[in-house]
C-alpha cells in the first residue's frame, strides 16, 4: 500500500483552472506524470459539450492508468427559465462527456486488469440545489455513474469512485462567493468554518489513484469541510 505515484499516467481534464487544476498539482506531485485537457489548452483541448470532439479526443490519447474526470459548467437559472439548451450543454458537458471517457478508457484499463478512475461529483449529488436543475441531475447522474461502474470493473481490477467537493472558492461559485449575503449563510453552515479551496482535494485525490484505495470501490467521498454532516 502506498500513496507513491512514480510511474504512473494520469489523465485530468478540466486541468487548466480550480479543483482540475489542484487535482493534477497533487498527481505530480505524487509522482504521476499528467497529462491536462481543458476546452482552453493544456496537453489536449477538447470542447467537452461536442460528442463528435470527445470522440476525437479519445483517438489522441495516450494509455493511462489514472483518469479524473473534473471538467464541467453550471448555469444558474430558475427551473421554469431552464431552457432545453441550458439544460442539454449541461448535461453533455457534465454526464454525457465523462461517460464516453470513462467507457472508452475504461475499457482499455478493464483490459490490462488495472486503472483508476475518478470522477468530480458534486454536494449536488446528495441535495437539490437551488436554481441549477441542470447541474443537480448532471452530478446526480455521475454518483450513481461511479456506483454502476464500480459494480461492473470492481472485479477486473479498476476502481471507480467520485469525490463530491463542497463549497470550494472556484469560478463556477464565484456568483456566491460574490453575494456576501448567501456567502456568509453557506460558512455559517459549514463546521470547518470556511470556503474550502481547491488544493484540499488534492489529498482525496492522490488517495483513490493511488494503492492505498485499492479495496475502495463505488465511493461518492465528500470533501465539504462538514456540510453533509451538519
Amino acid at each position: 500500500m502506498t500513496l507513491d505515484l512514480n510511474g504512473k499516467r494520469a489523465l485530468v481534464t478540466g486541468a487548466r483552472r480550480g479543483i482540475g487544476l489542484a487535482a493534477a498539482r497533487a498527481l505530480a506531485a505524487a509522482g504521476a506524470e499528467v497529462v491536462g485537457v481543458s476546452a482552453s489548452g493544456g496537453d489536449f483541448v477538447c470542447d467537452f459539450g461536442d460528442r463528435q470532439a470527445v470522440y476525437a479526443l479519445v483517438e489522441q490519447l495516450p494509455q493511462v492508468d489514472i483518469l479524473v474526470l473534473n471538467a464541467g459548467t453550471i448555469e444558474r437559472r430558475p427551473a421554469a427559465e431552464h431552457g432545453d439548451d441550458l439544460w442539454d450543454r449541461v448535461l453533455e458537458v457534465n454526464l454525457t462527456a465523462p461517460f464516453v471517457l470513462a467507457r472508452e478508457l475504461g475499457r482499455r484499463m478493464v483490459e490490462r486488469g488495472s486503472g483508476k478512475i475518478i470522477f468530480t461529483a458534486s454536494l449536488l449529488s446528495f441535495q437539490g440545489g437551488v436554481n441549477v436543475p441542470g447541474y443537480a441531475a448532471s452530478k446526480g447522474g455521475i454518483a450513481l455513474l461511479t456506483k454502476a461502474l464500480a459494480n461492473e470493473w470492481a472485479s477486473q481490477g479498476v476502481n471507480v469512485n467520485a469525490i463530491a467537493p463542497g463549497y470550494i472558492a472556484t469560478d463556477n461559485t464565484q456568483a456566491l462567493q460574490d453575494d456576501a449575503e448567501r456567502s456568509r449563510q453557506i460558512v455559517e453552515r459549514i463546521p470547518a468554518g470556511r470556503w474550502g479551496t481547491a488544493d484540499d482535494l488534492g489529498g482525496a485525490f492522490v488517495f483513490l489513484a493511488s494503492s492505498a484505495s485499492d479495496y475502495v470501490h463505488g465511493v461518492v467521498l465528500p470533501v465539504d469541510g462538514g456540510w453533509l454532516g451538519r
